[in-house]
Formats: structure tokens, sequence, C-alpha cells
């Protein structure tokens, strides 16, 4: 593989996988909304600020590595852009759906996995993400790692590659009722399907907008 991707590309060829998937009738995403999608406050670890100009050049590196394409619409001028990293990468649904959530919100461990894949795939159980964790463990040229357990933490955690090898956790995951975390989610994921609608509504305004100007 090239060399490690920065934070920022990270962030969006994951934003791309996620809305790919959660939001099929705004994909492929304008640059507003991708925008829109890599600055969520919730569903993202680290909470990140990102302007059009740090975006577009991170999709430039990406494109470069084929991870990102640029797609031309009929019914209008406006770029957009998909994620081609599954394919790039020979990726299966169940392991861009494992790559998406870590590249997202950072390591974690088999449960939360399987509860944050929900709107992107399906996992019979927990044995069905630790075989999907193992094959891309496994890869010629790995893209996930198993952390050592730190004190405190009764499970391992794993985390993506993309950016080298993943730094030491300090800390232990603060504990939460199943219950708790499924809600919470639901309403994250809710809100950004909202978020990623409202991008994309600016978005056609503004290009209705110019053609009467």
């Amino acid at each position: 593989m090239d060399d490690p991707l920065d934070i920022i590309a990270v962030r969006v060829v994951g934003a791309l996988m996620e809305k790919e998937a959660t939001t099929p009738a705004n994909y492929p995403l304008t640059l507003n909304a991708l925008v829109a999608a890599c600055n969520q406050t919730s569903n993202r670890d680290p909470v990140l600020a990102l302007d059009d100009a740090s975006v577009s050049e991170a999709i430039k590196e990406l494109s470069r590595r084929s991870f990102v394409r640029e797609v031309h619409r009929s019914d209008t001028r406006v770029k957009r852009y998909r994620q081609s990293m599954s394919e790039a990468m020979s990726l299966h649904p169940a392991e861009t759906a494992v790559m998406c959530v870590l590249m997202l919100r950072g390591a974690q461990t088999t449960g939360e996995i399987r509860t944050r894949t929900l709107r992107l795939f399906e996992f019979r159980d927990l044995t069905h993400v630790e075989v999907t964790l193992h094959a891309l463990m496994t890869l010629t040229t790995p893209l996930v790692a198993r952390l050592p357990r730190q004190p405190g933490q009764k499970e391992a955690r794993y985390a993506h590659l993309l950016s080298g090898e993943p730094q030491a956790e300090t800390t232990g995951p603060a504990l939460m009722e199943p219950a708790k975390v499924d809600r919470i989610d639901a309403l994250e994921q809710a809100l950004d399907t909202l978020r990623t609608e409202m991008a994309e509504l600016r978005t056609r305004f503004e290009a209705f907008r110019r053609e009467f100007q």
C-alpha cells in the first residue's frame, strides 16, 4: 500500500462508504453533502470541522489511489463523488461495513462493530464479525489490527491500518447498557440522514437559483 492516509482522507472515504448504504437516494454525494457528512457530530470519533478546500484536497489523493471517483450525471452540472475503495481492494460487503465503522469511529470491540454496522450490513452474530475481522487482518496487506487489551477493558478492540500502525489506547471504553447504545445509535443515524438530506437540498436550491440569475 502507498503511504498512510491522513485523518481527513480516512474520514472522506469512510463517509462516502456510509452514505452509499444509508442514503442511496442522495448518493453519489456533492462536495457540500460530503463536507457535511465528514463534519457530523454523531457517529464520528474524532469530530472534525473540515472545509471544502481540505476535503477537495483529500479527494485528489484518494482519486490517485482509486479510492474515490468523480461521477458526472446528466441531470446536473454539480460534481458528485463515490467511494471506489471497496472495488480497488476487492472488499466484500461485510468487510466494507467493518472498515467503514472503524474509519469513522475509531477502535471498537466486536460487539460495538456489530451494533454500529446495522444499517450497512447485517451480521448474523459476533462470530460472523470475528471471521470478517480475521479476513481483513490476514490480507496480503492487512487492513485491520487487534489492539493489546488495556487495563479495565473486558474485550479486545480492533482498528484500521490505513493510517499506519494505530496508537495504543491509554483508557478503556466507557461502559453502557446495550439497549441504551442501540437507542442512541438509532437516533444518531436518523440525525445523520436528515443532515445529509439538508445538504443535498441546499445544493439543489443553489443550482436552481443560478439557472435564473
